[in-house]
């Protein structure tokens, strides 16, 4: 089985601006004598590779322990695209039709716009990734969110594209189940030469 881990290293990978930076605290040290090692945390939930529920835009919407896992888990395609933004004109020429998972590659530096959005999740997305720290530029009003999580469909956001080429994958990628977070991270991975199989019990 051939595994690409897509996922940033939470610690190292870049910060969206603003966001707060993560750090690990030690809190039990074996070498403060301790009986063990214990760490805390500090980060923002979309930090490094996370996950984004519908709770991030839409008020009252389902938070990310209500993301449907079979979004998350299965057939996906890493397709490569120009820097730059995303057209609902692109996504109608030259984007693949009936591909439920979609992870868009361009070294972090291309955008969705809404009308992308909104004909991705008509030709059939369940879930769209990018390499870069969001679906849409900085500074950006949250149209573009709103188009996709409108439509149930589940943002992967700050993977590492970079051992993936073009092509179809197996993707793993449920989030952290935090009830009432709107996101969670994930360790992401694609895995490129699987075989699966199903049988009937006996």
């Amino acid at each position: 089985m051939k595994l690409i881990d897509i996922t940033n290293d939470l610690l190292t990978a870049e910060v969206y601006e603003g966001d707060p930076v993560p750090e690990l605290h030690p809190f039990c040290s074996m070498e403060n004598g301790d009986l063990y090692n214990l760490n805390v945390l500090t980060a923002g939930l979309h930090n490094g590779t996370h996950i984004d529920a519908p709770l991030h835009f839409l008020e009252g919407a389902e938070d990310v322990s209500q993301i449907p896992l079979e979004a998350c888990i299965g057939p996906c395609r890493v397709l490569e695209v120009s820097p730059g933004i995303i057209t609902g004109e692109l996504v109608e020429n030259a984007f693949p039709r009936g591909c439920e998972r979609l992870l868009l590659k361009s070294g972090g530096r291309a955008f969705v716009h809404e009308t992308a959005a909104e004909a991705m999740a008509y030709y059939g997305c369940k879930l769209v990734g990018t390499d870069g720290l969001s679906v849409e530029p900085p500074h950006a009003n949250g149209e573009t969110h709103r188009a996709f999580l409108n439509e149930n469909v589940v943002l992967l956001e700050g993977l590492d594209l970079t051992e993936a080429a073009n092509g179809e994958y197996f993707l793993f990628a449920p989030p952290l189940k935090i009830g009432g977070a709107e996101a969670a991270f994930t360790r992401a991975l694609l895995i490129g030469d699987y075989i699966f199989w199903s049988g009937k019990n006996t």
